[in-house]
């Protein structure tokens, strides 16, 4: 990570900016047929998600909206893996987070907890910890969300086991 935006635009990406960067990312992703080059662009535009000096830039190029619809539209596990990981990755921010709780994310993010996928599965836990606030918990603490995390708190899993107990003691 870059600790300033100063110091991002001394490293910069070739000719490009980092925003240029990451709009060409987005354009080769909506542009592209090929279902392996979307699912590589996703895989980076999710990796971006990690840095909060790019939180700015990836709102500008509505990549929130875009994970979201690639969870909400795809049927490809490893698409909807590294969707929820780029939300995840970048919701613990306040603007995003207000972001993606004006829409559906947490609907969808309850949704990916019953994937087949792992990686999926703990990107929707930890998302589900962070965007928890008192006016969200109705939503994010029902009883079907409750019961799947005493399930995973019982799982031979640590991962799964660690997060779920993270979840009910904070909730």
């Amino acid at each position: 990570m870059f600790s300033s935006k100063a110091k991002l635009e001394k490293v910069g990406f070739g000719r490009q900016g980092r925003f240029e960067y990451l709009q060409a990312l987005v354009t080769e992703f909506q542009d592209t047929h090929k279902q392996e080059y979307k699912l590589q662009v996703l895989a980076n535009l999710a990796n971006f998600a990690y840095d909060p000096i790019n939180y700015e830039f990836l709102r500008q190029l509505n990549v929130l909206d875009l994970f979201l619809d690639v969870i909400a539209e795809e049927k490809d596990e490893k698409m909807i893996e590294f969707a929820m990981g780029g939300i995840c990755n970048c919701c613990v921010d306040t603007l995003n987070r207000d972001h993606l709780l004006s829409g559906d994310c947490l609907d969808l993010t309850i949704k990916c907890l019953s994937s087949p996928n792992e990686e999926t599965v703990l990107s929707a836990m930890t998302t589900l910890v962070f965007l928890t606030t008192p006016e969200t918990k109705k939503i994010t603490t029902t009883g079907a969300v409750v019961g799947l995390m005493h399930q995973f708190a019982s799982s031979t899993n640590v991962r799964l086991q660690n997060l779920a107990t993270i979840f009910l003691q904070v909730w």
